[in-house]
């Protein structure tokens, strides 16, 4: 695989660090200390009750499927389990904030000291290492009008269950930044955990960056880039915001510690707010939450759930089906397709399965607008269709009209070769007949072919397939015209 271009190769006396802090919605019927459910899409301020909007008196109750996506998510990250935690009141005034403080977790955090690893554009591994995972309950959602001056509060969101996710500065690159972010968000919808939904904002990354000298003892000042939906997006703002630290540096001004947003229109970051000292959340213990004791136990029962994590499986689909890392990852990204290809891969062992699967299937989906369960190109049909092609009994251009009445029709690829008539034609005299045919019709290219214009040989190809209703026998028709033309 080719490096990624980076604007750090045009600046090679510095280097980036980045840290990422990722917040995960979990997927529970319920928010997290309320029995509201957890979804989205409702009118503004529908999905409510006193619990998530802070009412006096009343007191919040841990959904427990919470803390199981929780311990899940640190056995998937080897992040160690605490045996003890507890909330915590992080305390800041903000309109879609009801209670004026947030229910999180502070200083005992349910994980820590994990890692994620991600492959790297030489093959070799990383671990991303993680300082911790904790829960905590989301904020409401400020709406700002377009046409006033006024701003809406919807706290339909209020008491959402969260995961932050945070990282140690490890992430040295744009190209890191988003293998991480995509393997982390893959890892989650494996555990069926979250969504993973960008666009939804199910799954939402800050990511805070830095420049430096090469050998440098100290970072540089952070910005943190916030509200970025999607994986391209992280990637542009990133560069971008790498090359503005090393021009203000180079230029003998410094890098303000702030928050920014980046400008889909114009490709560029903007300042959000400043942000020079970091605020007191003035955090206490929550006195109406119980501490959270995991036993063994407990974290036995969620292991037993886990089943074949996204590395895992890319290291399989190298080792056991033998595919490259680029078809690994294809593959991947896509468990509905991953399912379809082992599938498939249990009626064919033919090299020539991925082929299908990447080209034809994802072509044909993407072309028709379909999902796989609406293909009738079965996994069962098409390793059918691949054993028809490999022994010889229809050929290459055979096949794909094969493909395409099967996608049709749903019938049966030895079906569709019998009432179509596509056997190979793998008769010698026959072919040898068409052959000489087509020869003796073009004694001008022929001539030409044989004064050295060697690319003329496809044209004789072509014209005997063309004869032949494209049934011939390709290799044999191509021995058969090297003999008859030399």
């Amino acid at each position: 695989m080719s490096k990624t271009i980076s604007i750090l190769d045009q600046y090679p006396a510095y280097e980036v660090t980045i840290g990422i802090e990722v917040h995960v919605q979990l997927a529970t019927h319920s928010k997290i200390f309320c029995s509201c459910a957890n979804e989205i899409g409702k009118e503004p301020n529908t999905n409510i009750c006193n619990v998530c909007t802070g009412h006096p008196g009343v007191l919040p109750v841990l959904n427990k499927k919470v803390v199981d996506y929780a311990i899940a998510a640190g056995l998937a990250t080897n992040s160690a389990i605490a045996p003890l935690c507890s909330f915590s009141r992080k305390h800041y005034f903000y309109p879609d904030l009801p209670k004026n403080y947030q229910i999180t977790q502070g200083s005992d955090p349910i994980c820590s000291e994990g890692y994620v690893p991600i492959r790297l554009e030489d093959g070799s591994e990383k671990r991303i290492r993680l300082i911790r995972i904790h829960m905590e309950e989301d904020a409401g959602k400020n709406i700002h009008s377009q046409q006033s001056n006024e701003s809406f509060v919807d706290l339909n969101r209020t008491g959402t269950p969260l995961l932050e996710i945070v990282t140690y500065p490890d992430i040295s690159s744009a190209y890191e930044a988003r293998t991480y972010l995509k393997a982390l968000r893959l890892l989650v919808q494996t555990l069926g955990i979250c969504s993973g939904n960008m666009e939804d904002g199910a799954f939402r990354a800050d990511t805070n960056i830095s420049v430096r000298k090469k050998g440098a003892a100290t970072l540089g000042t952070r910005c943190e880039l916030k509200n970025i939906n999607s994986f391209k997006f992280i990637g542009d703002a990133i560069e971008y915001e790498i090359e503005r630290q090393i021009n203000l540096v180079e230029s003998g001004n410094k890098v303000r510690q702030e928050t920014r947003l980046w400008d889909t229109k114009d490709h560029k970051t903007v300042t959000m707010r400043s942000k020079e000292e970091a605020a007191d959340y003035r955090y206490l213990t929550d006195p109406d939450l119980p501490l959270i004791v995991i036993d063994a136990p407990w974290i036995d029962r969620i292991a037993q759930t886990i089943g074949e994590l996204p590395y895992q499986r890319f290291d399989r689909l190298i080792s056991d089906f033998g595919l490259s890392p680029q078809e690994a990852e294809i593959l991947l990204d896509d468990t509905p397709l991953m399912n379809y290809f082992e599938a498939a891969y249990g009626y064919t062992k033919s090299k020539s399965l991925i082929n299908w699967v990447v080209r034809d299937v994802m072509g044909h989906l993407k072309e028709h607008k379909i999902t796989l369960v609406q293909c009738k190109v079965t996994p069962e049909k098409l390793a059918a269709l691949i054993a028809l092609l490999e022994k010889g009994t229809i050929n290459n251009h055979a096949a794909k009209q094969v493909f395409e009445i099967v996608a049709k029709t749903g019938q049966t690829p030895a079906d569709v070769v019998k009432a179509a008539g596509l056997e190979q034609m793998d008769s010698s005299d026959e072919l040898q007949a068409i052959v000489l045919e087509v020869i003796s019709a073009n004694p001008k290219v022929v001539a030409d072919y044989k004064s050295g214009k060697d690319k003329l040989f496809g044209f004789f190809v072509g014209q005997v397939m063309q004869k032949t209703k494209g049934k011939g026998n390709p290799t044999l028709i191509q021995e058969l015209l090297k003999k008859h033309l030399s």
